[in-house]
């Protein structure tokens, strides 16, 4: 994966005429190893949503502010959360915060045009205006499936397939990953519970420190949770971050709740129940999410899908139930140390982002995967197909009078479907196959005076790379290597479409 930069960035000296090059802060370089195995990542992906017949679109980058819904932070300043502009109509513009508000946006546009249920996914990068630090990027990539326009839960159900189908697709055996599942109705009736109205302005910013807390579990802990519930709580670097202000008893009622966490098919709503048998609210998510439990066991998903009380999604706009998707195998990082991926995707029900532009309810659930934390996770097992991303084969330049002759073989080769080049530098021969070997070329073909007036007309050489550098480690003094030639065959020009091909068949995969 491309080195990550989320720490503290010093300028580069610099003069007036020079700036200094520095990758800002929260933002990384992809190099074309890791754009190639996103690319096959996303086609197989792609290949799951199609076929639960989803649709795709491709919305802006940049939407108006005022667009994006009320979850961003409750600021003077519109921009507090996203990175924001005003155009020259001084009207406020955003990055795109996710791929859902724009889709809330099309959907409101369109509506009378389109089918409901609206069935769409799409991809691409987000911003976020916060903090960088380790593994968290202040942009990043997303893929969305979603579901407009119906509040039938067997939505809900099968937006939790598709997320463990997706996985699998991928490459990740069943067992090492869950899909969780909550319901935001269940902790409003916990909230209601301690005397936060789920429905009151007043206490709204209440209800998204808590919500906001409480999705922090897996990252820090009860502990770390009941000081986010209650006074606050300073992180490693010294920041303090304000808590939500709840008396102890109410703290311990919601840790309680969490406790519950995923015990199985009906145990877990058991454990509930009780801390929402109070609330109208409460019960009718509990009620949902036993439904969902009864279509994810028809559908043979139960042992892949779970109710757990510790998921709840930090964004404001979620109105049922939640997902999300975790990964549930360790591995050792550099460091030699053992870590857990967590969450790589989720999502939830949004029945209340549409109506905000139409002023009807346009029910709506979706879920989100994170692909550059999940594309780590696949290159932590070794399942990031790095293959598609073999160099091309170098045509040498042994001749500099002879490039037309050069270029047409180059040229012959990509007409095969080989990816090939013609080195392009004006080097010898030891620096050209240096430049080969930093472009990861399979093999090299080479043609000098030699070659080209040989006897039985003209040939050219082929020295496979990859086997020279095996065979290079056996061989003891440059005799031995001149006379062996390792890995490096002679070929009548015309064979060399076939001979190359032979030589990528080896090394496939």
């Amino acid at each position: 994966m491309s080195k990550p930069n989320v720490g503290t960035s010093k300028p580069s000296k610099s003069t007036a005429s020079t700036p200094g090059a520095r990758l800002p802060k929260g933002f990384q370089d992809t190099s074309a190893e890791d754009i190639r195995a996103t690319s096959l990542m996303l086609a197989r992906i792609r290949q799951v949503y199609e076929r639960y017949g989803f649709e795709p679109l491709e919305t802006p980058a940049i939407e108006y502010t005022d667009a994006l819904g009320k979850f961003l932070p409750d600021q003077d300043r519109p921009n507090a959360g996203v990175f924001s502009f005003q155009d020259e109509d001084e009207q406020w513009m955003s990055l795109r915060y996710d791929l859902t508000a724009p889709l809330a946006r099309y959907v409101a546009e369109n509506f009378e045009r389109l089918p409901k249920p609206f069935r769409r996914y799409a991809v691409g990068p987000v911003w976020r205006n916060e903090k960088p630090g380790p593994g968290r990027f202040r942009q990043f990539m997303q893929f969305d499936a979603d579901t407009v326009g119906t509040d039938n839960i067997a939505a809900d159900a099968e937006i939790c397939m598709l997320a463990a189908d997706t996985l699998e697709a991928l490459g990740i055996k069943r067992g090492d990953y869950a899909i969780k599942v909550n319901n935001r109705k269940v902790l409003d009736g916990v909230l209601a519970s301690i005397g936060i109205d789920p429905a009151s302005d007043a206490d709204a910013a209440k209800r998204l420190t808590v919500l906001r807390a409480v999705d922090k579990l897996d990252r820090l802990g009860p502990e770390g949770v009941g000081m986010l519930l209650g006074r606050g709580r300073k992180d490693e670097s010294g920041d303090f971050t304000p808590g939500a202000g709840l008396p102890p008893e109410a703290t311990d009622t919601v840790l309680r709740f969490l406790a519950a966490g995923s015990q199985g098919i009906g145990r877990t709503l058991a454990a509930i129940e009780p801390l929402v048998a109070g609330s109208d609210v409460g019960r009718a998510g509990v009620a949902e999410l036993a439904a969902m439990e009864r279509l994810i066991a028809a559908a043979g998903y139960e042992d892949r899908v779970a109710v757990d009380a510790s998921i709840v999604r930090g964004l404001e706009y979620y109105t049922g139930p939640v997902y999300e998707a975790q990964l549930t195998f360790q591995v050792q990082n550099e460091a030699g140390q053992i870590v857990r991926f967590g969450s790589v995707g989720g999502g939830g029900r949004y029945d209340g982002l549409v109506e905000r532009f139409l002023g009807t309810k346009v029910p709506a659930t979706g879920f989100s995967i994170g692909v550059s934390r999940l594309q780590a996770a696949l290159a932590a097992l070794g399942r990031t197909g790095s293959e598609a991303g073999a160099g091309p084969v170098v045509v040498l330049v042994m001749e500099k009078d002879r490039v037309a002759d050069y270029q047409k073989m180059t040229q012959t080769l990509r007409s095969a479907g080989i990816r090939a080049e013609m080195y392009l530098g004006t080097a010898g021969m030891k620096a050209q196959m240096k430049y080969a070997d930093k472009r990861g070329a399979p093999c090299v073909v080479i043609q000098g005076g030699d070659e080209r007036n040989s006897p039985d007309g003209p040939m050219v050489q082929i020295k496979d790379l990859i086997e020279g550098a095996k065979a290079a480690a056996s061989i003891k003094d440059s005799r031995e290597w001149r006379e062996g030639r390792p890995a490096q065959v002679s070929v009548k020009e015309d064979e060399l479409v076939a001979k190359v091909r032979e030589v990528l068949a080896r090394h496939k995969g």
